[in-house]
């Protein structure tokens, strides 16, 4: 919600990162949540009380429990509140959910939001079971985001997955160094990629267009993370253009 040049109105994540009350709170945000749950066929489907058993009967998949219904109508007007605070930017998500998850579990606001999740988690499953399309947009996204993690630790050279620095100003440096490479190696890709779309035919061209499209711009196998690094002005300027790949034999 505080991102203001990605505006998104799908979010994925992985089975860790998903909860009923995040369903319910970003479906009234406007936004698709749309995680990769584990064990699917272990989860629990909600129906409402009002739904006859003869209808039922001709489900090809049968709910097992109901709707509080009482206590989300009860604390709708809180939840509407806590979204409004969200939307409006008064404070970020993760520091209400954080707050949330301090609570007892007991906490009514939270039980009534939790309820009214169930809902939409629900719907969402019967999708995720029907629909294939969406399962694939699903598995490309995360593959996407693993891609994305798996470079900032190729990047990261040592010890990646650790902070070394225990000052909050060396880590944002830290991180600020790591963008900063994968930005310069990523800027590289296009520009290489540019340069050779330039100089083939046509149908070499369509060809390049579709791997370039199943593909992502973050490669980084050609590039030598252990190399020398020279800065010098002689280094750095760049009277050749774009080099070619080094080929290996």
């Amino acid at each position: 919600m505080h991102d203001d040049v990605v505006k998104s109105t799908v979010h994925s994540t992985d089975t860790h990162g998903y909860s009923e009350a995040i369903f319910g709170v970003t479906h009234l945000l406007g936004i698709s949540y749309a995680p990769r749950i584990k064990s699917l066929k272990r989860q629990t489907l909600y129906g409402f009380k009002s739904m006859t058993q003869e209808g039922r009967k001709s489900w090809a998949v049968a709910t097992t429990k109901y709707i509080d219904e009482d206590i989300v109508c009860a604390h709708w007007d809180e939840i509407l509140r806590l979204v409004a605070t969200i939307k409006l930017k008064r404070t970020t998500a993760s520091d209400i959910f954080r707050r949330l998850n301090s609570y007892s579990k007991q906490n009514s606001l939270y039980t009534a939001l939790k309820a009214f999740g169930r809902i939409i988690k629900t719907l969402f499953i019967l999708r995720y079971v029907d629909e294939v399309d969406l399962r694939m947009a699903i598995e490309s996204q995360l593959n996407k985001i693993e891609l994305a993690n798996r470079f900032t630790r190729a990047v990261a050279v040592g010890s990646p997955r650790d902070f070394i620095f225990a000052l909050q100003e060396d880590q944002q440096l830290a991180e600020s160094c790591n963008r900063l490479i994968k930005n310069a190696i990523i800027c590289w890709n296009y520009l290489y990629l540019e340069m050779r779309l330039r100089s083939v035919d046509a149908a070499a061209y369509s060809e390049m267009m579709i791997a370039i499209k199943a593909h992502s711009p973050q490669s980084w196998a050609h590039i030598n993370m252990l190399g020398e690094y020279d800065f010098s002005d002689e280094k750095l300027s760049d009277s050749f253009g774009i080099l070619p790949l080094k080929m290996s034999a």
